[in-house]
């Protein structure tokens, strides 16, 4: 699996799981599956509330600690209380660190993301965690932070996918040395039907979900596609090894339709608790 460097030297698997809305009932299953499979890079969120069995996969595949990447993310009721949700997450994951900790939304409207920032950088100051970073931030929220920012957040992680790219902010990310982390790849399925991506997988022998994958990787994306399914999990990770041509990459880049999925950052309020 290729690996990405954020601007602080860490790497990062380019290609990782996510487990949104995966039941906890079930995350210990899935991502055993998935580290069985090759995955070391897992992405979840106490928001989620299956950080416990994202820990337990991790500690039941004897898998040394150092070769798995984990992202946990603060919710947004605790802004306020970013280390004792910090140590909250890491203890439930059961684990001594954390790769990457994000504040998962700005939520401009409680007017705390600065402020959390600030507690973060703290916790990276002291070895807590390995990289810091922001998910959902548009262009006036990283200017906001970045105007008392001591550190640079390592990753932006954002909706992106075909239909809906995001194009100026994943560029402004990247002219910042912000990592760029795509969450629903897929548009959660939207974007495996159109006629370009069924036909590029016609042409490669590949599923639709491996070419946008594929174009996602290609673009320099880091991207955590999400499955329970064990051959889909095996499936989406096969993505890595396809090479696509410059004249189908424009072709997936030609879908832009402006189309979100998921709320919009600007506005969204709610607390995650």
């Amino acid at each position: 699996m290729s690996e990405l460097t954020l601007n602080n030297g860490v790497t990062i698997p380019q290609l990782g799981l996510g487990v949104f809305k995966v039941p906890p009932a079930e995350t210990q299953r899935i991502v055993e599956d998935a580290l069985e499979a090759g995955y070391r890079h897992i992405d979840t969120a106490a928001a989620y509330k299956n950080e416990a069995g994202v820990g337990a996969a991790i500690a039941a595949t004897g898998i040394a600690r150092e070769e798995i990447f984990v992202t946990t993310k603060l919710r947004n009721g605790e802004q306020g209380q970013a280390q004792e949700a910090f140590l909250n997450s890491r203890n439930t994951l059961g684990l001594d660190y954390i790769d990457l900790y994000l504040i998962h939304w700005p939520v401009p409207s409680q007017g705390l993301f600065t402020q959390a920032w600030k507690e973060m950088e703290r916790i990276y100051a002291n070895n807590q965690v390995r990289a810091i970073g922001v998910s959902n931030f548009l262009s006036e929220h990283l200017d906001m932070l970045l105007e008392s920012a001591e550190v640079v957040p390592a990753v932006n992680q954002i909706e992106l996918h075909p239909s809906y790219q995001q194009a100026e902010l994943a560029a402004k990310c990247r002219s910042l040395g912000i990592a760029v982390e795509a969450y629903s790849p897929l548009g959660q399925g939207g974007d495996l039907n159109g006629n370009a991506v069924t036909a590029i997988a016609q042409a490669h022998n590949t599923s639709t979900a491996q070419v946008v994958l594929a174009w996602h990787l290609a673009t320099g994306n880091i991207v955590i596609p999400k499955s329970a399914n064990p051959a889909r999990i095996r499936e989406n990770l096969a993505a890595a090894e396809l090479t696509l041509s410059d004249d189908e990459l424009a072709a997936i880049t030609a879908l832009e339709a402006g189309a979100r999925i998921g709320s919009d950052p600007a506005v969204a309020a709610f607390t995650q608790l």
